[in-house]
């Protein structure tokens, strides 16, 4: 009974308030961008689609079919990510990821919004879901970049 009680309690109302109220759903027009992850072990997809200006992701669109946690990583990714550098992006992929094993503690503002998912830290089935938003934004922005840093050799 035990685990089921830890599980109700790490469906939280801010998770699911979160997953409620995805920032940047929607697909956009002629993104420079597009990026699909999938999680294999249950079936969550997130495709977004980005804008980038120099460094800066400008705009954002994301279509999110995962589970709350998921859903509530997109909510939190999406508020943080439009406006911030690939850099400072990458840093909050890699935190929540060191986050999620345990190792690291709550990634840096703008991405401080994670912390309502410490409790998944003991649901290793979830990590996958939870870095899908995280991780094709910065795939996306990384695809979007390259023709500009392509001459830069």
């Amino acid at each position: 009974m035990s685990g089921d009680t830890d599980l109700i309690k790490l469906y939280s109302s801010r998770i699911l308030a979160l997953a409620a109220d995805i920032p940047h759903l929607g697909r956009l027009d002629a993104p420079d961008a597009t990026v699909k992850r999938r999680s294999p072990l249950c079936g969550s997809t997130v495709t977004v689609d980005v804008r980038v200006e120099g460094e800066r992701l400008t705009d954002l669109g994301q279509d999110v079919k995962a589970c709350a946690l998921g859903q509530a990583a997109a909510a939190v990714a999406g508020a943080g990510a439009v406006g911030a550098k690939l850099e400072d992006i990458i840093r909050g992929r890699d935190q929540l990821r060191a986050m999620l094993k345990g190792k690291g503690d709550v990634p840096d503002a703008p991405f401080d919004g994670f912390e309502v998912l410490k409790p998944a830290v003991e649901y290793k089935n979830r990590h996958a879901s939870i870095m899908l938003s995280m991780e094709a934004i910065v795939e996306a922005m990384e695809q979007a970049m390259a023709p500009a840093n392509e001459g830069e050799l």
